[in-house]
């Protein structure tokens, strides 16, 4: 991941950012930690903020003229920048705060590269925008889509958008969900990653545009490199005129998802084109 100039590249640069964000979001665990609060029940800890200052530090390194959306810090850099990164220092922060594991850190170059990683297990699940790959403790394996586990990871937080032509609820009830899939909900977008190394069959959330949102950018770019569907709830293309997610291993398991989604319809008449919901404590 080094330019013809000896330079890293935009894949390095996301790659090690995530890392110094999972550092010391494994360093700060189990810590009594300062929240900041954001209202609506929402809040932040002092680990969310020291993460994204540790992934700011690589960035700006690497990319002085670049832009960064942080989702504790805002937008710093020019907004004219050509180019803006997206960072989400710790996805989880409910999880994190209460003990559990469950959390990702995600960076994403707007419409480029992107990195997610898994501070506890050691996973860095990256992609250059073309291909998509995970780092472990035995080097890089190319990502696999799978719906073999029959896991279905479905976001429940608040607001719901959509409601009520889509409930997130009412699709769990689904006497064809019940038959086909298992319900699981971690609350962190590690969930998109997992869809896109075959941990997970699908990923379905509420919302609205989700292109470019700090949470899910990352998750999305990885999903599409690695070959998943990748829909809003109502199955077209996200972008700006999107309706939450629906990422999906293939075209079937999206198509009967979009068959419970739609309440009915018969199994893969949805669209399966490849082509906002904010909070994701």
């Amino acid at each position: 991941m080094i330019d013809s100039y000896g330079e890293p590249d935009d894949t390095a640069v996301a790659v090690a950012a995530v890392r110094a964000g999972a550092h010391v979001v494994r360093a700060m665990y189990g810590q009594r930690l300062d929240r900041i609060d954001k209202g609506a029940g929402d809040f932040a800890t002092a680990a969310d903020v020291a993460a994204e200052r540790a992934i700011l530090e690589v960035i700006r390194a690497a990319r002085p003229d670049d832009a960064v959306l942080g989702e504790e810090g805002g937008l710093q850099g020019t907004s004219s920048a050509v180019r803006r990164w997206l960072v989400d220092p710790l996805c989880g922060t409910l999880n994190y705060a209460v003990g559990n594991m469950l959390v990702a850190v995600n960076v994403a170059l707007r419409d480029g590269a992107a990195a997610v990683a898994d501070p506890f297990s050691g996973e860095v699940f990256f992609t250059d925008g073309e291909t998509a790959w995970v780092r472990g403790d035995d080097g890089d394996t190319r990502l696999a889509p799978t719906a073999a586990t029959r896991l279905v990871d479905v976001n429940l937080d608040p607001p719901f958008p959509n409601a009520p032509g889509f409930r997130a609820v009412d699709m769990l009830a689904d006497a064809e969900f019940v038959g086909r899939f298992r319900p699981r909900v971690v609350s962190t977008t590690l969930a998109l990653a997992w869809v896109a190394a075959g941990k997970r069959a699908a990923y379905v959330t509420d919302g609205g545009d989700l292109s470019g949102s700090v949470h899910f950018a990352a998750g999305i770019a990885l999903c599409r490199a690695a070959g998943c569907v990748v829909t809003g709830v109502d199955g077209d293309p996200i972008g700006a005129t999107g309706r939450g997610l629906v990422v999906a291993a293939d075209a079937d398991t999206h198509g009967r998802l979009m068959s419970i989604i739609r309440g009915g319809g018969q199994a893969g008449d949805g669209p399966c084109s490849d082509t906002g919901q904010e909070r994701h404590r």
